[in-house]
């Protein structure tokens, strides 16, 4: 969908939850709201949830990197807690994103958020009616309709995906004999924004998505949320670093592409089709994948990922000098990673750590500084959290539980496993030292000790040694389906094992 269609399916989305975003919906559901003072933005504390694209796990350079130059997101690190194992419960989908913002917003579990998530208090239409202001700024990704439902105030609103000079073909296949595709170049549109096409102001100028969305989240926090009696729940969503991966010159210098590290784990080519691996994702780079393209690929995407960080930097700052960081959570956080080179791979249609796993990064009042929580959660779970630390209680549809005790260190971890899957392709279950992955289709399993085998490089399903704990991963893959409604019957490939 191009952004003047999305616009205006926004508006359609607006009117049919009613002209006060949400508001409409919110009544018919019963809620109701807090009544506000004028002491109620200091009372109770503002929420400022960022969330990337396509950002993995390993790009934080405070916790796991020591190629990326990231520090703002090594600011929010060093502030606050750091959950290390972070995970996506699954999709539905080719374009990941969407299931995982799904659940995200609607504290719906995998199987259940595919077709629910309209007969459900969504996550910002449950702030509202607690008397929070509700603003999205960035990418939302998921049906206008429930935008409407769940936003009183569209800062700015972005489609999900940003189509580069000619329809993303120079930025395919490569690198490629000819190959002139330039990720600085402002001419490529993707994420170089023309902004007369989303402002209503002048004169006209091209700025990266992450910088526009910078602006105005900035200009709300500074102008906007100020002047209000209420806290204000903010949500940021960049599209970066999705692909085209671009950025402006200095942050890809900051990259030569002769220095960048190869994976340990990557691969000509994946050992096996473990389902779509044709899917767009995958077709960036050419087959069967070389040393050159995986340089080539992460140096763009360690870049605007710098980039991103830089902007987020500016916001972290606008917020500090407005007073108002002392009574903020800070949320930074992405729907699922990307492989770029590991496993013969560069997309998330993938099961593995690369591309189930991403930051979650929370400070704030009252959390400690530098924490680190090692146990095994999911991203979706940031409803329920955020709920406990506003003192707003969550609705009972919610299914991912809150991670403030966690947060605190005052209680044990709430899962002893995380399940994840892809389409009818993949399921997995993790647990803190190994990894069972099935793919139905191409009949075979792997397994990893991800304790010593961080990589996931040494397959161990085949390994008489390993019979026992891949028999109890079997038996809690079982439960899992059981206990989510998984539709799929994998049990004749499960008896084999």
């Amino acid at each position: 969908m191009n952004r003047r269609a999305f616009i205006g399916s926004v508006a359609s989305g607006l009117a049919a939850a009613g002209s006060s975003g949400g508001v409409a919906s919110v009544l018919e559901l019963g809620l109701s709201s807090v009544a506000t003072g004028s002491d109620e933005r200091k009372s109770r504390p503002n929420i400022l949830f960022i969330i990337a694209d396509d950002l993995m796990f390993r790009t934080i350079r405070a916790l796991n990197n020591h190629e990326i130059h990231t520090p703002n997101l090594d600011r929010l690190a060093q502030r606050g807690c750091a959950f290390t194992h972070c995970f996506h419960q699954g999709s539905w989908s080719g374009a990941v994103c969407i299931p995982s913002r799904t659940m995200l917003n609607s504290g719906l579990s995998a199987f259940h958020a595919e077709h629910g998530i309209e007969r459900v208090r969504l996550w910002g239409q449950t702030f509202g009616a607690a008397g929070y202001r509700t603003a999205i700024c960035g990418k939302w990704h998921l049906d206008p309709v429930e935008l409407g439902r769940s936003f009183r105030e569209n800062v700015i609103v972005a489609p999900g995906f940003l189509e580069s000079t000619p329809e993303n073909g120079d930025a395919y296949h490569r690198p490629h004999a000819g190959d002139t595709w330039d990720p600085s170049d402002l001419e490529q549109k993707g994420h170089w924004i023309h902004t007369n096409l989303w402002l209503d102001e002048s004169p006209d100028r091209v700025e990266h998505s992450s910088e526009l969305y910078a602006n105005q989240a900035i200009r709300y926090l500074t102008h906007v949320a100020p002047s209000r009696k209420q806290p204000f729940f903010l949500y940021i969503g960049f599209n970066a670093p999705h692909d085209p991966r671009q950025a402006p010159k200095e942050f890809l210098d900051l990259y030569p592409e002769d220095k960048i590290e190869i994976p340990p784990n990557y691969l000509p080519s994946h050992p096996f089709d473990q389902g779509d691996a044709k899917v767009r994702d995958e077709v960036l780079a050419p087959f069967p994948r070389t040393e050159e393209a995986v340089r080539l690929h992460r140096r763009e995407y360690y870049a605007i990922i710098s980039h991103l960080d830089h902007e987020i930097g500016r916001i972290l700052d606008a917020l500090e000098h407005t007073g108002q960081a002392a009574n903020t959570y800070v949320i930074l956080t992405a729907d699922h990673g990307l492989a770029v080179g590991e496993h013969g791979l560069f997309g998330k249609q993938n099961l593995y750590d690369c591309s189930v796993r991403m930051p979650l990064l929370i400070s704030g009042p009252g959390v400690p500084a530098g924490r680190r929580v090692d146990e095994l959660v999911y991203q979706h779970s940031m409803y329920a959290t955020t709920c406990e630390l506003a003192g707003i209680p969550a609705p009972s549809t919610v299914e991912f539980p809150s991670l403030v005790p966690l947060l605190r260190g005052d209680a044990p971890p709430e899962h002893d496993a995380v399940f994840c899957y892809y389409l009818n392709y993949q399921r997995s279950v993790r647990t803190k030292t190994h990894k069972l992955i099935v793919y139905p289709k191409a009949r075979r399993m792997q397994l990893f000790d991800v304790e010593h085998d961080p990589w996931e490089i040494h397959d161990l399903s085949q390994d008489p040694a390993s019979a026992p704990i891949k028999s109890v991963l079997v038996d809690r893959l079982r439960r899992f389906q059981k206990e989510l409604d998984d539709p799929l019957d994998i049990e004749s490939l499960l008896s084999e094992a």
